[in-house]
């Protein structure tokens, strides 16, 4: 830059005044350090904003040489005087470099040095504009570490994260997303975000947003919803969906948080199927231990169907008008015989049976009773007095029966097992309304609960009979709580245990619909 004179005109201030006044305007650039060298670097002018940054009052630093600027490996190699030869060769000079306080403290500085000629262009000597960049490439290298360590988050998180602007159109696809989806950052970056997505979402996606952007329903952000996601090879896999929104300046940004469901789905199958086979296997157990009684229950009607054949044929040898109606009599007597040897193997196959859950309306009391009838088999033979006290509304609940009676069966065989050496020997079998439910309750007589399982009574494997898996009372409460209910035991003042379960009780539009 060249100094020349500046020819004044009417209304312009004289050299006197424009002096004061440059003088001013360069203290009053409190941020910079401005000052001038001459030709061999000594300084010659220094303003406010170089005492500040610098340390050195004027009277301190007028007339030293410049290079009391540099740190000491600098001045060792001669920088100071390359410097000032590079500014008068070229013009000017520009750079970021460490430079040296008055208190021996370093600072990174923004330095532009300008040679000044005269109007023969004569060096006259530099002027030095610097700024503390100290603050500035701190807050960068800490936003660059943030960045870095942000990045490092993302690229190890198990989540995968995706970033979208208002036109869907993807900015940021972490490691993690890369792959859970199969397409590298590279490849996705700037494309629209339905690629990720498979049919109908991916034609709804932008509609949504352009929904969503004129003021519509917030169907998604703040939300966690479960929806279907497309890999690159095509294969589609449930995943779970959390979008955050947020306003970068004017641009408003979508970040999706996606987490891949296919092994939880994987894995909640498995326990579906295992614990079905589980409530299989338990019904099986159950009716093992009852095979006896079930046999001579079953052998009952049979004798007397046989019996009753036999007398009928003898009444049928010489038959007479008498003894045809009795026959008739005795073939009748058979054929109930016969009906009730089948309605106890329906009963035991319908237990039995290994169908698929499916809960409906069903009438409780009626339940109840037919599995008290499969359950109590050769308990009166083994002096135990049943007492029922079924509610008297007709209420029916939202029950699968199979799964529901094996509870009752359970119970009901458990508290007959109960009372096995006790003297008294009344078991209670009773239904009754408790608000949106219904309760049912199966009490014994028999020497209480264990005090060493009291506290994990319905957790598996906890049993207090030396042949018990302790599964039984698990089963029971997977089924109640499946089906929205609860089940709990108390003990009774005068020994004996009470049993309770609970039922969601059946809509009028289920049991129309039913």
């Amino acid at each position: 830059m060249r100094i020349r004179a500046i020819p004044l005109k009417p209304g312009i201030l004289n050299p006197g005044t424009l002096a004061e006044e440059l003088g001013l305007l360069i203290d009053g650039a409190t941020n910079y350090a401005i000052y001038m060298l001459d030709p061999q670097g000594h300084v010659t002018i220094w303003n406010r904003g170089a005492e500040r940054i610098k340390g050195w009052t004027q009277a301190e630093i007028v007339g030293r040489h410049f290079s009391v600027f540099y740190q000491p490996h600098d001045i060792a190699a001669d920088k100071p005087a390359a410097d000032l030869a590079r500014a008068a060769a070229e013009g000017r000079l520009e750079e970021e470099s460490w430079r040296v306080r008055r208190d021996g403290s370093e600072f990174v500085a923004c330095v532009t040095m300008t040679a000044l000629h005269d109007e023969t262009g004569a060096l006259r000597g530099f002027g030095k504009v610097v700024r503390d960049l100290t603050e500035q490439k701190a807050a960068e290298t800490a936003l660059a570490r943030r960045e870095e360590h942000l990045r490092s988050i993302l690229d190890t998180v198990p989540d995968a994260m995706i970033i979208i602007d208002e036109a869907g159109t993807i900015s940021s696809f972490s490691a993690a997303a890369e792959r859970l989806f199969g397409h590298v950052e590279a490849d996705v970056i700037g494309r629209n975000v339905s690629v990720l997505m498979p049919e109908p979402d991916r034609g709804r996606h932008d509609g949504y947003l352009v929904d969503y952007m004129g003021g519509g329903e917030r169907k998604v952000i703040g939300r966690v919803r479960l929806v279907t996601g497309l890999r690159r090879n095509g294969e589609t896999f449930p995943l779970e969906l959390a979008v955050g929104e947020a306003l970068v300046g004017d641009r408003r940004i979508f970040t999706g948080f996606i987490r891949d469901l296919t092994e939880r789905r994987r894995t909640e199958l498995r326990l579906q199927d295992l614990q079905s086979e589980l409530i299989h296997v338990s019904r099986l157990s159950a009716m093992g231990t009852m095979a006896s009684t079930l046999a001579h229950e079953l052998n009952q009607p049979l004798t007397a169907v046989t019996n009753y054949l036999e007398g009928a044929r003898g009444l049928l040898d010489d038959p007479t008008p008498e003894t045809l109606a009795l026959a008739r009599e005795v073939m009748e007597d058979a054929t109930a015989q016969s009906i009730r040897a089948g309605h106890i193997i329906r009963r035991l196959r319908d237990f039995v049976a290994h169908g698929v859950v499916s809960q409906r309306p069903e009438p409780l009391n009626l339940m109840v009773e037919e599995a008290a009838q499969l359950a109590l088999i050769g308990a009166r033979a083994a002096g135990i007095r049943v007492v029922t006290e079924y509610s008297h509304a007709d209420t029916v609940v939202r029950a699968d029966r199979v799964q529901i009676q094996q509870v009752l069966v359970n119970l009901i065989r458990n508290a007959i097992q109960a009372m096995a050496d006790t003297p008294r020997r009344i078991l209670t079998i009773a239904t009754r309304a408790a608000d949106d439910h219904m309760q049912v309750t199966i009490a014994d007589t028999g020497g209480g609960i264990a005090p060493g399982v009291a506290d994990r009574l319905f957790q598996a494997f906890a049993s207090s009979k030396p042949e018990g898996m302790g599964l039984g009372l698990s089963i029971c409460r997977t089924i109640i709580e499946a089906h929205g209910g609860a089940i709990w035991a108390n003990a009774l003042p005068d020994d004996g245990t009470e049993f309770h379960f609970t039922l969601l009780r059946a809509d009028l539009d289920d049991i129309d619909g039913g």
